[in-house]
């Protein structure tokens, strides 16, 4: 019995320490006066009225017998346009009742930073008082309305027909440990890198009505990557994508950012065909008439090239595929019919990451080590023009061929040269980990690499860069590099280079500024490719001679007939194989 009184005892104080952790994390966040910390990302009055179009928040409705939540209001960019048309709505309704009664429970808000509340609830007062509502109505109104706290840990009574907002931009290395504890403990959908907003997504999404609808603009990155997944598994079991627009490359906040932004619009309810619009134009006027036209799906031949309507975007935990719906039926089709790339005999991988670059890279000629612990280096500038032209750099391998440190005993100069360095080497987070181990490579380098034929391709590239290496070089880790003891690389490197492998990293990659695409390892691990000893002798010399010379147009051609494209699925991919 004491046992037990002991450890209840005992579980109360860890209990007891860990909320007072976390509310005083909460505290310092809440105080933190730079808007890196806080996330914090300010959006244009066009794109807030659009968003609240698209979600049906209209004052065209009794807005006052619904419910709305802003998740992160800021300084208001949400909140004044919401407050704007709720007010308008009761007007035009002419509710019997009074102000008070009536739109006291319309509306939920939080904040976490306390002077930005403090601010935003006089702006909000003022601007209630501008419309005519008397002072002490005006305060008791923002009082009910506003709430100083943490969205994902508040508690909330009853669900709301409407959120909408913009989430923050925050990195997990952002937030104090303890805090991310608790979230990851309330929130299923964190997970490995993901941002913040993952679970404001989660959070608010489970907090719609019967008939609710989130309308969002933030990061499309969840969309595509590997954080992404639970979330998107959470979309596809209980909700519709309606909307999807393309904000990317358009200003839709206030300053430059690099979020890559989306609008989405997320209703409860079966999942069923999205309306996807690309990169409207931000105008007041011209985004009214799109979400007129969304809404009621009328799109016009002139707008029609930038709007697509697809079933069936969200699948599970799969990425979702936003493209053109032949290009998505042509996808789709290609995952049926062949495997994975990894699956026929080719291996994805990436070059070495030393976490000293300046230390462990240099010119051959001009790093005085021994010769066997030089490993000629292959970087995106050797392989810039599509072919390699090396530029003379070596990275130094500390590794011995059983896979451990070499003795530095054994090599006098590279012993020297490590130890002149070795405050930066121990500066960093590997070294301090291990510090016995503090002039290691974060990669281990295995020398037999550089010696296999590769393909290298960089990381970020706008066009094709899919460069054959015959085995003389080690890849930089900005460079990704497939081998295969059964495909011919010169094949590959013709499939690599054509439109078909294009469409899989376009519709499953994440895009860049710029229009860039990122050719990461989980991208291209993707592709799909038949079994070597399945393709015919003729159209293997095709495909050789096709990369050797680097005719794109060929390419092409045999890729197509590779994969059996049909003239409409050749059509999809913009051209016609030749």
């Amino acid at each position: 019995m004491l046992t037990n009184q002991l450890e209840f005892t005992l579980s109360s104080k860890r209990q007891d320490e860990q909320s007072h952790a976390v509310a005083s994390a909460i505290a310092n966040l809440s105080v933190d006066s730079r808007n890196e910390a806080r996330g914090a990302i300010f959006t244009r009055r066009e794109v807030v009225d659009f968003i609240l179009d698209l979600a049906g928040y209209t004052d065209k409705k009794p807005l006052y017998t619904k419910k709305i939540l802003e998740p992160s209001f800021g300084g208001g960019d949400f909140l004044f346009p919401i407050v704007t048309r709720l007010l308008s709505s009761w007007r035009k309704f002419k509710s019997p009742r009074s102000i008070l009664e009536d739109l006291g429970s319309s509306l939920r808000a939080v904040e976490l930073h306390i002077p930005t509340y403090q601010q935003t609830l006089k702006s909000l007062r003022c601007l209630l008082e501008h419309e005519g509502v008397d002072a002490d109505t005006a305060q008791a109104l923002t009082e009910q309305w506003l709430i100083q706290g943490d969205f994902l840990l508040e508690p909330f009574n009853g669900d709301f027909d409407f959120v909408v907002g913009n989430p923050p931009y925050l990195r997990q290395e952002m937030i104090p440990d303890v805090l991310l504890a608790e979230y990851r403990k309330r929130y299923k959908t964190i997970y490995d890198r993901a941002d913040i907003y993952i679970p404001f997504i989660e959070r608010s999404l489970s907090l719609l009505s019967p008939d609710g609808t989130l309308g969002f603009i933030c990061s499309d990155r969840w969309m595509k990557n590997r954080y992404g997944a639970p979330l998107r598994c959470f979309v596809s079991r209980q909700y519709h994508l309606k909307f999807y627009v393309d904000m990317t490359d358009t200003p839709a906040f206030h300053s430059d950012v690099t979020a890559y932004p989306a609008i989405t619009i997320i209703s409860k309810g079966k999942p069923g065909k999205t309306l996807i619009v690309h990169r409207p134009e931000i105008d007041q006027a011209a985004l009214r008439t799109w979400a007129t036209l969304m809404l009621k799906k009328q799109i016009d031949s002139k707008s029609s090239e930038l709007v697509r309507e697809i079933d069936k975007v969200t699948n599970g935990s799969e990425p979702w595929l936003l493209g053109s719906s032949d290009q998505t039926a042509l996808i789709r089709r290609l995952e049926q019919e062949f495997p994975l790339l990894e699956d026929v005999g080719c291996r994805v991988g990436i070059g070495v990451a030393t976490g000293a670059d300046k230390v462990f890279i240099g010119k051959c000629s001009d790093l005085d080590i021994e010769d066997d612990r030089k490993i000629p280096l292959a970087t995106t500038k050797d392989i810039a023009s599509g072919v390699v032209q090396w530029r003379g750099l070596c990275v130094i391998n500390p590794f011995s061929a059983s896979g451990g440190l070499v003795s530095l005993s054994d090599y006098p100069r590279l012993k020297l040269y490590f130890e002149s360095r070795k405050e930066e080497l121990l500066a960093r987070h590997c070294a301090q980990k291990a510090p016995a181990n503090w002039y290691r490579t974060i990669d281990r380098i295995t020398p037999i690499l550089a010696s296999r034929p590769k393909l290298l391709i960089p990381d970020i590239k706008g066009e094709a860069n899919v460069v054959y290496e015959e085995g003389k070089y080690y890849p930089h880790h900005n460079l990704y590099y497939i081998v295969s003891d059964d495909w011919d690389l010169r094949a590959l490197q013709a499939v690599l280079l054509s439109e078909v492998t294009r469409l899989f990293v376009t519709t499953y990659s994440t895009k860049m500024r710029g229009g860039f695409l990122r050719f990461q390892a989980q991208y291209l691990r993707r592709i799909r490719l038949p079994f070597w000893v399945n393709v015919p002798a003729p159209l293997r010399k095709e495909l050789s001679e096709a990369a050797y010379s680097l005719d794109m147009q060929a390419c092409n051609a045999g890729v197509f007939k590779l994969y059996n494209l049909s003239h409409d699925e050749r059509s999809s991919l913009g051209g016609n194989g030749g």
